[in-house]
């Protein structure tokens, strides 16, 4: 499943509101062999989000593989920026960066279950396919 910046920041913030959520939840389907795929935005949005030394920890626990970082190229940017511009038309919140590198790994990767606490957002995105993302 995909990771936004939002529970990764709740997993390593203990007093962070989401926290015992996306805990229990990692913990659940860990036990079913859960993988994690996220972009390096979301980690720079989270790390920016969490204070010392739960940024060390977050960081840490990447590089052990907590979860895959998806790089992209350059090249990729121009489906972002066009993805980014339709979104910010329609008179609600613009998508964000991190936001529509989640949108490119769905599209890429066909993975469309999200955890994110950007409920408003990820419920009005369609993927290229048509498809709605499966909110966690």
């Amino acid at each position: 499943m995909l990771l936004d910046s939002g529970p990764l920041v709740a997993l390593f913030a203990v007093d962070d509101r989401y926290h015992e959520h996306y805990d229990g939840l990692v913990t659940n389907l860990s036990e079913g062999g859960l993988r994690m795929l996220t972009t390096w935005p979301c980690i720079v949005e989270a790390s920016y989000s969490l204070e010392v030394p739960q940024r060390f920890e977050m960081l840490r626990w990447i590089e052990l593989g907590g979860a895959l970082v998806y790089p992209f190229e350059a090249h990729h940017l121009g489906d972002m920026v066009k993805w980014m511009r339709n979104y910010s038309k329609d008179g609600r919140r613009d998508m964000d960066l991190a936001d529509a590198s989640l949108y490119w790994l769905a599209a890429e990767t066909s993975v469309a279950q999200i955890m994110t606490i950007d409920v408003a957002d990820f419920s009005r995105y369609r993927l290229p396919n048509g498809s709605a993302f499966e909110l966690l």
